[in-house]
């Protein structure tokens, strides 16, 4: 099985790759002045994803895809990743040659090499990545940088994913006129060179990745700051879906709903001091930028409405661990 990993995804030695996967470790070269940025992720059957609703292509693709997305949060280069599989026998054929298929894809995408990882059998699928990403020293931006004044930014469209995961467990995934609407919850796109971008140029002052929901995430990088958030509901850029979807008779969540909650989007959200906001274009390296509001003294989030009104933002985005229901 080893093998055929090996035959299906980007392993050639080269490009700092000195020894990869076969060996009972990996040697990596470095050059000098960059520092190393490292992630893992686990990505696993019946919570991160459902066999009988993701194709395994998509399921490889988006194990490498997400975890790519922490290396886009913090500016690095991708450059490896190493892979810990399980799975039971009856997926080692077919199942795993299209797994690795669509893994394949998103390294190409990100430009990164298999360095090694292991096999195991199990009863559920199991993919844990360890990314690695390269860094000028010192660039790599951090969650705990947000101060009052600074400006808050989105890239993508908030709840675009989770719209496609509603749409796969309607079981209507079929339909042509609403496929598009799946790229975003099975092939995710994380930012990567706008990510490198902002932090070469010293712009952002914190930056994370939109994994688990607007209110999720934000929240969490305010704690790290120690600061609140104020954003604007007319500027969040929520998904656009076609209006038979929304009146197809089946329940979807409003899309501003999905912009606040919705998580798996793997877009960036950072923020970037007032002084600098200006230099923030509304399009960079292929990817949609939206100002949507502001970090303030204090703590929690507040959703100013185009009525004047406001209210607190409780998170209720991805959480493995929560007992809400």
């Amino acid at each position: 099985m080893i093998a055929r990993i090996m035959r299906g995804l980007p392993s050639s030695p080269g490009a700092g790759l000195r020894i990869g996967a076969g060996d009972d470790a990996a040697v990596l070269g470095h050059a000098r002045g960059r520092e190393w940025v490292i992630s893992s992720d686990a990505f696993l059957e019946d919570v991160h994803f459902l066999a009988r609703a993701h194709a395994p292509e998509v399921v490889g693709y988006k194990a490498l895809a997400r975890a790519t997305s922490d290396l886009a949060a913090m500016g690095a280069m991708p450059r490896f990743f190493l892979l810990n599989l399980a799975l039971p026998p009856e997926r080692t054929g077919r199942w795993l040659e299209e797994c690795l298929r669509g893994m394949a894809k998103a390294a190409r995408r990100f430009g990164m090499k298999l360095a090694g990882g292991d096999t195991a059998r199990n009863r559920l699928v199991s993919l844990n990545m360890t990314v690695l990403g390269e860094i000028a020293p010192g660039r790599a931006v951090l969650r705990s940088g947000a101060r009052p004044g600074d400006q808050l930014f989105v890239t993508g469209k908030l709840g675009a994913a989770q719209l496609g995961l509603e749409i796969v467990l309607r079981g209507i995934s079929g339909q042509a006129s609403w496929r598009k609407l799946l790229a975003p919850q099975c092939y995710p796109l994380p930012p990567v060179a706008l990510g490198r971008w902002l932090a070469s140029r010293r712009l952002a002052s914190s930056m994370m990745d939109l994994s688990d929901g607007l209110s999720t995430d934000l929240t969490r990088l305010c704690q790290a700051s120690g600061v609140g958030a104020r954003i604007w509901a007319a500027r969040l850029p929520t998904v656009e879906a076609p209006r038979a979807l929304w009146r197809s008779g089946l329940r979807f969540p409003h899309p501003l709903h999905l912009a606040l909650h919705g998580g798996e989007d793997y877009q960036l959200l950072f923020t970037v001091p007032e002084q600098l906001a200006d230099r923030i274009p509304d399009r960079r390296h292929g990817v949609k930028i939206t100002k949507v509001g502001e970090i303030v003294r204090g703590h929690g989030i507040e959703l100013c409405t185009p009525d004047g009104k406001s209210t607190r933002v409780t998170p209720q985005g991805w959480d493995h661990f929560s007992l809400r229901k």
